[in-house]
C-alpha cells in the first residue's frame, strides 16, 4: 500500500470515529410503515429518539428502538473512553429501503386468484457526534 493511500485511509477512518451505523435487513413490516416512525427519530438527540420510540404506538417502534440501542452500543464499542452525554449523539441518517418480497395468491371470486405482496424493509441508522459548531433539534 502506497504512503498516499495509506494516509488517506487513516484520515478517512479518523472521520468515521465519531460515527457509528447499524443495519436491520428483512424486517417484515412494510416499507411505508417503517417511514412513518423513521420520519419521527431524524435528526433527533438519541435520548429524545428513544423516548419518541419507547412511547409511540406503532408496532415498527419496537423494531426501531432495538436498532437504535443496537447503533449506541456500537457507538460505545468504537469510543470506548467517550461519554455517551458530552459526545451528544443523534441520529444523522436513517434510510428505510424495500426488502425481500414474499408472492403469496389469494382466492378470489369465479375462480380467479389475486396476488398479495407481503413486504419488508432494510433500515440503516448512522449516529453522529455533535460538534462545538454544529446542532441538531
Amino acid at each position: 500500500m502506497g504512503v498516499r493511500k495509506r494516509e488517506t485511509a487513516d484520515a478517512r477512518k479518523e472521520a468515521n470515529k465519531s460515527l457509528a451505523f447499524a443495519k436491520l435487513n428483512n424486517c417484515p413490516t412494510s416499507p411505508r410503515k417503517m417511514r412513518l416512525v423513521a420520519d419521527l427519530v431524524r435528526g433527533q438527540k438519541v435520548e429524545r429518539a428513544l423516548n419518541i420510540l419507547r412511547f409511540s404506538s406503532k408496532e415498527a417502534s419496537r423494531k426501531l428502538e432495538k436498532l437504535v440501542l443496537s447503533v449506541i452500543a456500537n457507538w460505545q464499542a468504537k469510543n470506548p473512553d467517550a461519554n455517551m452525554e458530552e459526545a451528544g449523539l443523534f441520529v444523522k441518517t436513517i434510510t428505510v429501503d424495500g426488502g425481500m418480497m414474499l408472492k403469496r395468491l389469494r382466492p378470489a371470486p369465479q375462480g380467479r386468484a389475486h396476488r398479495i405482496r407481503k413486504r419488508s424493509n432494510h433500515v440503516t441508522i448512522v449516529l453522529g457526534a455533535i460538534n462545538d459548531n454544529t446542532q441538531a433539534n
